[in-house]
Parts: C-alpha cells; structure tokens; sequence
C-alpha cells in the first residue's frame, strides 16, 4: 500500500466516523456526551478535503496552505482548528480562515457559508464563480441554489445533499464515495 493509498485508507476511515457519528442521535437522550451538531459538521469538512479532487492550477506552488474557509457567524469555534491542527493533504498544510464577506477571500480551497448568510447566497455564489472553491452550507435549500454540499439535518442526523453539477462547473470532482450516501441535485456522473 502506497503512502497515498493509506493517507486515503485514513480519510475514508475519518469519513466513516464522522457519518457514524451523524448517524448517531445529535442530542440522544441519556447519552453522556453525544457530539453535537457543528462537532460532526467540522470533521465532515475536513473529510471533504480527501474526497474531492482539485486541480492542480487551483495551488500557485507545492506548499501553498490547504485553506478552509468559514464565511458569515462561525458555528464551530475552535473545534474546526482542532480538527484539522498538524495536518497536510498531498503536502499542503491546512489552515482555517474566517471572513466576513467574500471580498477578503483571496484563495480557499473550501468555503463553508454560514446559516446567517443566506440572504446573500446568489452574491457569495457569483463572487467565486470561476475558482476551484468547493462550497458548503446547512443554509435551506442551498444545494439547489449552487452551494456544492449542504448539511441536511434529518430526524437528528446530519445527511449531505450535494450539488455535482456546481463542483464540476468549478473544476472540481467528488468522489463516489461521498456521493453514494448523498442526495444528489443535478448530473450523478462524477468520479
């Protein structure tokens, strides 16, 4: 197994607890300490990294930070900094970002837009047409509207509604293996 195929071997594990856990009761009465809703939110986003692919244009030089962007009110506090503390995706540091609008994004491989954006969506949307930006929301209704990932909470489960079309028009390509647990909205026909 090459250092490659462990490092997603890793990943496809991390994905699975982290859907384990969104399967689990958010809130589940007598559970001691049930993860909540944006604990299981920050370890999907740092999975999303392992399963999509960018281009290679989408990084100006090898070492050139991995960036996870947070637009709007941060649900997460520091427990998107913990998550992805120490770690490198294809040599590529992760760094978390927050921002309050699109105008200070330079550069960011992931964006999650905050709930509290929502009255701004198409504007956010239109502002990093023609990146390689994969977009994440659990605004309503957000996949339809362009954003490329949603968390759906659904009975106290957190379930991804993905948007293929939007990542391809960004150059972007997900995984089947994201893709089979997900509702899709437009084309199946990536990876």
């Amino acid at each position: 197994m090459t250092a490659g195929q462990r490092v997603q071997s890793l990943a496809l594990g991390l994905l699975l607890i982290g859907a384990l856990w969104a399967g689990l009761s958010l809130r589940s009465a007598g559970a001691a300490e049930a993860p909540t809703e944006s604990q299981v939110e920050a370890v999907f986003l740092f999975n999303f990294a392992h399963f999509v692919e960018w281009p290679a244009a989408a990084f100006p030089s090898p070492a050139e930070p991995f960036v996870i962007g947070v637009l709007g009110s941060d649900p997460f506090g520091s427990r998107l900094d913990e998550a992805i503390r120490g770690e490198q995706l294809n040599g590529h540091p992760l760094v978390v970002r927050r921002f309050q609008n699109p105008a200070e994004i330079d550069r960011c491989e992931i964006l999650f837009i905050d709930r509290s954006e929502s009255g701004r969506l198409r504007s956010i949307l239109t502002a990093l047409d023609g990146r390689n930006t994969l977009t994440v929301s659990q605004a309503d209704g957000a996949a339809e509207r362009g954003v490329m990932i949603q968390f759906v909470t659904d009975k106290n489960r957190i379930r991804l509604r993905i948007n293929v079309e939007s990542a391809r028009a960004a150059g972007l390509t997900i995984s089947s293996k994201l893709l089979r647990p997900a509702d899709i909205v437009g084309s199946r026909s990536q990876d």
